[in-house]
């Protein structure tokens, strides 16, 4: 008898295989924007341009069967401009709502840190609450709403740092790189012979989810436990970030809360109805990256966050 978790695993199957026909490599990449998918969270990609950040995104919505929605930010982009505005119609004498780009399943916020903090402010009851308040009056976005946005290095010129309060509401930051010169030969051989710019239907990818079968496996998830020594490992984790003196700032609750969540949509897609410590570990670098803030020392003897994570995962002890 199959069951829900069977099922949820075997739908992370079809997906990665409908991704994997454009997409070369990026395996770690696609896995987690999985996990985000049915744990209901977001996802920021950096990387430098040309590493198919914004590709990957729409390849992902087309396997995944969700509508598919991009604003690109730019430094001029108003709020209204990606919330929607009540516009008044003088035939019928009332105020009617144009829904902004921000009403769809998935959003490519592309480029979001070209933008000023003020604009990617419009993006935070949306991540939080799924829901958009215009002039006062409350409007619900998609159940599947999911938010993925791409951001370049912070070194690179014409960019604003995002406020804390942004980072903190996406589940994982993920760090795209440049191929290896194996997966580069593929990636030329693949889109050589092409012209012009492409998109997910031109390699055969289409939809193997609906919003029945997401929904479904968002519940599945609700069915993993997660034992009281897992839940403990997690919050030790998290408050060893508080504690680190190579760190100024460490992880809120909420970073625990979904790095908990985020083990529990690992362990669904593994076919497990329960959380090993092993997930939490797996996840904590991309889940805590955005959420810490070096020490000034730290910054200067050049330590890198993603050092200190796993130094802290090996530090804290797991439950057995």
């Amino acid at each position: 008898m199959t069951t829900a978790l069977d099922q949820t695993r075997q739908l992370a199957e079809a997906i990665r295989a409908e991704v994997g026909k454009a997409i070369v490599g990026q395996d770690e990449t696609v896995e987690h924007l999985l996990i985000a998918l049915i744990a209901r969270g977001h996802v920021l990609l950096e990387g430098p341009p040309g590493t198919a950040k914004t590709f990957l995104a729409q390849c992902f919505a087309a396997a995944t069967g969700l509508e598919f929605g991009r604003i690109q930010f730019t430094p001029d982009l108003l709020p209204g401009d990606i919330l929607g505005s009540n516009l008044f119609n003088f035939q019928t004498s009332q105020f009617t709502l144009t829904r902004g780009p921000i009403f769809r399943e998935l959003l490519l916020a592309d480029e979001i840190n070209r933008t000023p903090p003020k604009t990617q402010a419009a993006l935070l009851e949306a991540m939080q609450e799924r829901r958009v308040t215009l002039d006062g009056e409350s409007h619900p976005l998609p159940q599947e709403f999911m938010v993925v946005a791409t951001q370049n290095p912070i070194e690179h010129q014409g960019v604003y740092p995002l406020p804390e309060a942004q980072l903190d509401r996406f589940l994982f930051k993920l760090l795209v790189g440049y191929p290896s010169a194996e997966e580069e030969a593929a990636i030329v051989a693949r889109f050589g012979e092409r012209s012009g710019p492409q998109a997910p239907g031109d390699f055969g990818i289409a939809a193997v989810a609906d919003k029945a079968t997401l929904a479904a496996a968002q519940q599945a998830v609700l069915a993993v436990t997660l034992a009281p020594e897992v839940i403990d490992y997690t919050v030790a984790l998290v408050r060893a970030t508080r504690e680190s003196p190579d760190l100024e700032s460490g992880a809120s609750p909420r970073a625990a809360v979904l790095l908990a969540g985020g083990a529990r949509a690992r362990a669904a897609l593994q076919g497990r109805d329960y959380v090993l410590p092993d997930d939490v570990k797996a996840l904590a670098a991309a889940a805590l990256r955005h959420r810490l803030l070096l020490s000034p020392t730290a910054e200067i003897e050049g330590r890198r966050i993603e050092d200190l994570v796993a130094s802290l995962v090996e530090q804290v002890e797991a439950p057995k």
